[in-house]
């Protein structure tokens, strides 16, 4: 059976107030995604995933949602987006919307009306409870952004629940009405042309019936945010979540070649799940091991126990999914450095599974500097001083060496990395060494090499400090080598690809032809080999 289009593609996740602003008002919009359609094609990349562009106060930079169905003026109009969608159709690329279903803006129409009386016939579309016994809270459960879940409503007396910030009320999704409301969003989109959704804090959307406290954490330390205070087993990951997913996928599975992609950020056991059974589940739960990865886990050997045991864990007939960053996560080269951040890029692109790129990591951009007078993100500004803030991650694109990167005529709504100048679209994509170029060659590798994209991947034995695999398909057969490390390495062939030739290295320059079976591998390079017999 021939794979779907999202097995064998490639996603690119475009943060659109930070990819190209085209009216001068320093944020960008969709008008400006249109424009670098060619160079996403180009690239090789084969869908778009657009992080929120619906009507916002923007509380949350465009997760708290104000209309569902509409687009949002500082980045265009629904016109602006049909457009958008037919030029990417064009091109040959999908598009993929991001869905908010666990909470709204607190300027919803909806939580508008639920807030106005306890009568209201919106009130049970949010969590709305008494006061604690005594006064407070209703139970201990605190927000991802730290602080309680709970805010008070002078007016109806009651307290309503937020995961996150107070701008963002949770939706009560054992309430019918909300779950008809929230489906049809998804007919809404898909009727209009989109291509999937990546389905925002998927395994937050029901909470325990009777609101129990969380349990604490007994492994919580200062320092890792509030929120780690306690285990989310009552507010998050409850059994009834799976009845709602089964039904997006049914509306999904209506409209043909869809995808859905869950946000799930749990244990492996549980985050599988997710996958369903009978094609009841979600395409891809969002595989986020390579980001959460520690420093001793990104070694050969930490890195193969990683893979090997997502691979095991896989229920039989799921498609992996690989993810190194996102608008939530340091960048990878900041986290590795630059040498191991194009290690990191072999690795993504040539393990089993769909992978998803991150805009600007194809440039490397590392660390950037925000300072503390130009700080956005309300994740930092109510945890400062804990490494929490994702601003960094946010910063603009740089296309060119001009004005302000090419990105906007107007001062940017971040500041951009330092090294701009040279870190940018425009000179990078003109030198044959650079990570851009690394990922444009490593893209063209998919599309050339079935093994890469949809073939069997197999662990070799750990040698040292790199890491070994194969991926086949059919008679194809090529081998991955990474060095995990800051010296030379050597590596064992297997005897079937003695004399491999190079296909491509990590390290600009020559890099050393195999002898017979033997392998060298200079410092942080990475390598995927081809037998003789695939020349």
């Amino acid at each position: 059976m021939s794979a779907a289009w999202w097995q064998w593609g490639v996603v690119y996740q475009v943060y659109p107030r930070s990819f190209q602003d085209t009216n001068g008002d320093g944020i960008g919009d969709l008008a400006g995604i249109e424009q670098h359609l060619d160079y996403l094609a180009d690239l090789g990349v084969d869908a778009l995933w657009i992080s929120p562009m619906y009507p916002s106060p923007m509380a949350d930079f465009g997760y708290d949602v104000a209309d569902y169905c509409e687009v949002d003026p500082r980045f265009g109009t629904l016109a602006d987006f049909d457009r958008l969608l037919s030029a990417a159709h064009a091109r040959g690329l999908k598009i993929i919307l991001d869905y908010v279903p666990n909470h709204t803006s607190n300027r919803h129409p909806w939580f508008l009306e639920s807030r106005s009386a306890r009568t209201s016939p919106k009130r049970d579309w949010y969590l709305w409870r008494d006061a604690a016994p005594g006064g407070g809270p209703p139970n201990n459960w605190i927000s991802d952004f730290g602080g309680p879940a709970w805010t008070w409503d002078e007016a109806t007396g009651q307290y309503y629940a937020h995961a996150f910030l107070k701008e963002q009320p949770d939706l009560n999704w054992r309430n019918p009405e909300v779950q008809r409301a929230m489906f049809d969003v998804l007919r809404f989109w898909f009727a209009r042309g989109v291509d999937g959704f990546r389905i925002d804090v998927l395994w937050h959307i029901f909470k325990a019936a009777d609101f129990r406290d969380n349990p604490p954490n007994p492994d919580y330390r200062p320092g890792r945010g509030e929120m780690h205070r306690v285990l989310q087993t009552c507010s998050t990951d409850q059994p009834e979540v799976h009845g709602v997913i089964a039904e997006m996928r049914r509306i999904a599975d209506r409209f043909g070649a869809r995808v859905l992609i869950g946000e799930v950020c749990l244990p492996l056991e549980r985050s599988m799940r997710y996958y369903g059974t009978d094609g009841e589940g979600i395409h891809l739960p969002f595989n986020f091991r390579l980001v959460d990865a520690t420093p001793a886990q990104w070694t050969a050997a930490g890195l193969a126990d990683l893979v090997g045991a997502y691979e095991a864990a896989l229920p039989e007939g799921a498609w992996p999914n690989w993810v190194l960053g996102s608008h939530d996560a340091p960048r990878i080269a900041a986290r590795r450095g630059d040498a191991q951040a194009r290690v990191a890029a072999m690795l993504l692109l040539t393990l089993r599974g769909t992978p998803t790129l991150y805009q600007g990591d194809e440039l490397a951009i590392g660390a950037v500097h925000v300072p503390a007078a130009s700080v956005q993100d309300p994740r930092e500004l109510r945890e400062p001083g804990l490494g929490l803030g994702r601003d960094p991650s946010r910063t603009p694109m740089a296309w060119n060496a001009e004005g302000h990167a090419g990105f906007s005529s107007a001062l940017p709504w971040l500041p951009l990395h330092d090294d701009w100048p040279t870190r940018n679209v425009a000179r990078m994509w003109a030198d044959r060494e650079s990570t851009l170029s690394l990922y444009r060659r490593l893209l063209a590798l998919r599309r050339a090499y079935p093994a890469l994209s949809r073939g069997e991947w197999s662990l070799l034995p750990v040698q040292g400090d790199v890491l070994g695999y194969v991926r086949g398909h059919g008679a194809q057969r090529l081998v991955v080598a990474l060095n995990l490390g800051a010296t030379p390495q050597s590596f064992t062939l297997p005897a079937w690809a003695a004399s491999a030739r190079v296909l491509l290295s990590t390290v600009p320059g020559d890099p050393s032809p195999p002898s017979s079976t033997t392998l060298h591998l200079r410092p942080d390079e990475g390598l995927i080999l081809a037998p003789s017999l695939e020349a």
